[in-house]
């Protein structure tokens, strides 16, 4: 008897030392910005968000990259859909970019970006939606109401928001490939500082 009290004993003491987190999943969707053309996969800011996660002791939380490049908001359930089957706990939404690029219709973006939250939260997934912004030559009153799109569904799914992805980062020469839109590594190394905030905010 006094042999099993102190088995019980001593497990209870050290139980909490082994006892891991529970696994976190984290899933990007998004398009090239996401993907990392141009650059190495190891170079694009989900990485390196995986490695930043990885040095603060944060080895319970997995990244994957479920990104293609020139993807719109057309193809973003069906791809979720296919990603429910890894279970992910978080959704980095981060399409809409090559929507705006292509004066595709708002309502349609719109209508494709709630659909995949609505599909996200039926599945109990944390959604975390990044506003994009495409370059003012498409006119102010489409500029804008592309803009506007992201924070409405935001508010419309109280839902957590990165007002824009490629904060301090779009329009800087030294930050972005030579076509002036994709990041470069430094890029990247930016984006990843401004959004893994967003992921380990508590909901």
């Amino acid at each position: 008897m006094k042999r099993f009290f102190w088995i019980c004993f001593l497990f209870l003491i050290f139980t909490p030392l082994f006892s891991a987190e529970a696994p976190v999943r984290i899933l990007f969707l998004g398009d090239s910005l996401t993907a990392g053309l141009g650059v190495e996969p190891q170079e694009a800011y989900p990485s390196l968000i995986q490695n930043m996660l990885e040095e603060k002791q944060m080895h319970h939380i997995t990244v994957t990259n479920g990104s293609i490049s020139g993807s719109t908001t057309a193809g973003a359930v069906s791809r979720l859909k296919w990603f429910l089957r890894a279970k992910p706990d978080i959704l980095v939404l981060a399409l809409g970019a090559n929507d705006g690029l292509r004066g595709l219709p708002l309502d349609e973006m719109d209508k494709n970006l709630d659909s995949t939250i609505v599909l996200a939260k039926e599945n109990r997934i944390r959604v975390i939606l990044a506003g994009m912004e495409i370059p003012p030559n498409y006119g102010p009153e489409y500029t804008k109401a592309f803009r506007e799109v992201f924070p409405s569904l935001a508010r419309r799914h109280q839902i957590e928001f990165i007002p824009f992805l490629l904060e301090n980062v779009a329009g800087d020469p030294s930050l972005n490939q030579a076509d002036g839109i994709h990041p470069n590594a430094q890029g990247h190394r930016i984006i990843a500082a401004h959004v893994l905030p967003f992921i380990l905010e508590k909901p």
